[in-house]
């Protein structure tokens, strides 16, 4: 038993410290960054990797962890809104996935959905706070449009993944 929480715990580490990593990579250009989401991979993968008490800590940990690290995100309000909706992601996800490559695409979606509900849910609050306002349409392209090439990524590249390591899960 303590091996496995002992290997939960160090992949968990690996995922929040590719989430910190990974940002570097695509941020020098912000139209990238911004589209490809680059911190949802680690948190997805960690949540159904490790469970969804581990994607929770990742998700909220991360955005605000780079912030103070690396001064980007903003803390407020973008870290904090981002916090919210990559806790979502992780906790959404590692609920739902049932260990099959069909219940990686179900449980990826919903991970989705709901993360970009409660995204705008906190953005709507905290611009709400600054008197500022969150309106449809920009929750429609923030959260939509202008994501399309991370959302097109995480729906290849965490199946993908997936399949492969419950390949290999198999063979043992």
């Amino acid at each position: 038993m303590i091996k496995t929480k002992t290997k939960k715990l160090v992949l968990a580490a690996m995922f929040l410290c590719i989430g910190l990593v990974l940002p570097l990579f695509t941020s020098q250009i912000k139209e990238i960054g911004d589209t490809l989401l680059p911190m949802h991979l680690p948190v997805m993968l960690c949540g159904l990797i490790c469970g969804a008490k581990y994607g929770v800590v990742v998700g909220a940990t991360l955005p605000i962890l780079r912030s103070v690290t690396f001064g980007m995100p903003p803390i407020y309000p973008n870290a904090i809104w981002m916090a919210v909706e990559l806790l979502t992601y992780g906790l959404v996800i590692g609920l739902l996935y049932k260990g099959s490559v069909k219940s990686v695409y179900f449980s990826l979606v919903t991970a989705m959905v709901a993360g970009r509900l409660t995204w705008a849910v906190a953005k709507w609050v905290l611009l709400g706070l600054g008197g500022k306002s969150f309106t449809l349409a920009m929750f429609v392209t923030g959260g939509f449009l202008d994501a399309v090439p991370g959302i097109i990524l995480q729906l290849v590249l965490i199946p993908f993944i997936m399949a492969i390591l419950i390949k290999k899960r198999e063979k043992q």
